[in-house]
C-alpha cells in the first residue's frame, strides 16, 4: 500500500513539475479547458428538458416529468419529417457536390507552376468564404429576382422569364446547395494544399522519368498522398448531414419555398424559441445529435476498412 501511495506522490510531483516549467503553454491550454468544460459539458445537463415538460416559469428541477412523450410527438409530426427530407435532399446535393470540388480545385491550384498567378487564385476562391450569408442572401435574391441577372442571361441565351426563382420552392434545393459549395469550395481546399506540400517532390520526378503523364501523377501520386484527409472530411461530411447551414435558410427561406426550405434547424429554432417549446426542441436535437454520432462511426468504420484498417480519427 505504502509502495502505491509513493507511486502516486511521484506522479503528482511529476505533474507539477512539468507544469511549473511549462506554466505559459499550460495556462493557454487549462483556459481551453476550462471553456469547454463551461460551454461544452455543463449544458449537457440541459438535455434533461427533453424529457420533462419545460416552460419559461419553470426551473429544469421543477418542470414535470414526461418521460418519452416529446419523442412521441416527434415521431407523428408530418411537418418534422418534412424538415428531415429537405435537410437530407440538400445535404445530399452539398455532399455531391461540395466534397469532390474542393478536391478538384486543390489538384488545379497546386498544379500551377507561376507562384504569383496561384496565390491570386487562391485568393479569388477564398473570398466568398468570409462573406456573410447576410451579404450573400441578399446577392441572390437580387440575382434570382424577376429582373435580375439570371433572368437576364436567360433571356440573353433566348430563353424568356419573368419568375422569381426564389419563390420557386421546387428550385430551393438546387439554388440552397451550389450557393453554398460556391461560397465554401475555395475554403475547403485549405486542407489538401497543406497536405499536398508536404509531397517529396522526388516522387514527381521518378513518374516523370519513367513516363507518367500529368494526370497519372495526380492520380498515382497526389490523391493517395491526400487520402488521409479525404477520409477525415468525408467523415465529418456525413456525420453533419442532419446539420444544415441555418444562416442560410433563414435568408432564403421565404413564405413559398418554405415546403423545400424548412431545414430541421431551422425547425427546431421556429418550434424552441419562437414558440417556446423547448422540450420539443431539445428532443429533435438530441435525436438528431445521436443520428449524427452513429453516422459518424458508420463512416468512420467504412473508411477504416477503405485505408486498410488504419482510422483517421
Amino acid at each position: 500500500m505504502k509502495g502505491k501511495q509513493q507511486s502516486v506522490i511521484n506522479r503528482v510531483r511529476r505533474f507539477g513539475h512539468g507544469f511549473r516549467k511549462q506554466w505559459q503553454l499550460q495556462g493557454m491550454a487549462l483556459s481551453g479547458v476550462i471553456y469547454m468544460i463551461i460551454f461544452n459539458f455543463i449544458p449537457i445537463y440541459g438535455l434533461v428538458i427533453a424529457f420533462k415538460n419545460y416552460t419559461v416559469i419553470d426551473t429544469i428541477q421543477n418542470a414535470q416529468w414526461v418521460g418519452l412523450d416529446n419523442f412521441k410527438v416527434i415521431m407523428n409530426d408530418k411537418y418534422f419529417w418534412q424538415s428531415v427530407v429537405n435537410t437530407l435532399g440538400i445535404s445530399f446535393l452539398k455532399l455531391l457536390f461540395g466534397f469532390v470540388l474542393p478536391i478538384i480545385i486543390a489538384v488545379m491550384i497546386y498544379e500551377l507552376r507561376d507562384s504569383i498567378f496561384k496565390r491570386v487564385v487562391q485568393t479569388i476562391s477564398y473570398l466568398p468564404h468570409f462573406l456573410s450569408w447576410i451579404i450573400l442572401g441578399g446577392m441572390l435574391i437580387t440575382w434570382f429576382s424577376s429582373n435580375g441577372m439570371f433572368n437576364q442571361l436567360l433571356s440573353f441565351s433566348g430563353i424568356h422569364t419573368q419568375s422569381n426563382h426564389m419563390l420557386d420552392a421546387g428550385k430551393y434545393w438546387w439554388i440552397a446547395s451550389i450557393s453554398d459549395v460556391w461560397k465554401e469550395a475555395g475554403w475547403g481546399t485549405i486542407l489538401y494544399l497543406a497536405t499536398m506540400a508536404k509531397i517529396d517532390p522526388t516522387y514527381y520526378e521518378a513518374a516523370k522519368m519513367d513516363g507518367a503523364s500529368r494526370l497519372r501523377q495526380i492520380w498515382s501520386i497526389t490523391i493517395p498522398m491526400i487520402r488521409n484527409i479525404i477520409s477525415l472530411n468525408l467523415i465529418l461530411t456525413v456525420s453533419g448531414l442532419l446539420n444544415s447551414n441555418l444562416d442560410q435558410t433563414l435568408v432564403l427561406m421565404n413564405s413559398q419555398n418554405q415546403p423545400k426550405s424548412e431545414v430541421i434547424n431551422s425547425y427546431v429554432y421556429r418550434i424552441g424559441l419562437m414558440q417556446g417549446d423547448f422540450s420539443y426542441a431539445t428532443a429533435v436535437g438530441l435525436g438528431i445529435s445521436v443520428i449524427s454520432l452513429i453516422l459518424l462511426i458508420a463512416t468512420n468504420f467504412v473508411t477504416k476498412k477503405l485505408n486498410d484498417n488504419q482510422s483517421v480519427l
